[in-house]
């Protein structure tokens, strides 16, 4: 399979329902078919959210490639973390506040595991960005809460959109903290031989 090109190059899944990671991967040029895969996102017991973040990727991908074993699998599992606690997602407006209340002037890290998978090769990737969001009063808090924006994203809050108000820095990987590290995707679908872009 090593050394395929653009024009032999497999159908490629995007195994995420995230418009988010449509959006950076259609931003490749790339044709490719969303594929979302449905699995127990709880963490285990003891599991660091890292860990976690990279068996939820390569399960996602599992479950799709088995499907389509033709195809070249693209999952991916992000995750907030503070100290070393995995915020999630918001399960309603009020923990979507203390999220934004605990994340804000500190900083924290986004990691993203990005799992490939065609055939019986795989290719990862886990990348990390430190991203501090900048002091928010109670009525920007309470303005970003009810847009509703925050609810379906670890960790409360975007980086794009409305959301890039929020940060005031990050060291790292932009694309990352949206979702997929378009330059950690490109590599890794590398190392199996497909080129991306």
């Amino acid at each position: 399979m090593a050394g395929v090109t653009h024009d032999a190059r497999p159908p490629l899944l995007l195994a995420s329902a995230s418009p988010r990671r449509r959006e950076l991967l259609a931003a490749l040029g790339a044709s490719f078919e969303v594929r979302p895969a449905d699995v127990d996102e709880s963490p285990r017991p003891g599991e660091s959210p890292r860990a976690t973040a990279e068996r939820l990727a390569a399960a996602k991908a599992g479950v799709v490639a088995e499907a389509r074993p033709d195809a070249l699998v693209l999952a991916a599992d992000t995750v907030v973390i503070v100290g070393d606690r995995d915020l999630g997602k918001p399960r309603d407006e009020e923990e979507n506040r203390r999220f934004l209340r605990e994340l804000a002037g500190v900083r924290h890290t986004v990691v993203t595991a990005h799992h490939l998978r065609w055939g019986d090769r795989r290719a990862t990737a886990s990348i990390a960005t430190e991203v501090r969001l900048r002091e928010l009063g109670e009525a920007e808090i309470d303005r970003w809460v009810r847009s509703g924006a925050g609810l379906d994203k670890a960790g409360g809050y975007a980086i794009q959109d409305l959301g890039a108000a929020l940060v005031a820095d990050l060291h790292g990987c932009y694309t990352n903290v949206v979702g997929l590290s378009l330059p950690a995707v490109v590599a890794a679908a590398g190392r199996l031989g497909v080129a991306l872009v």
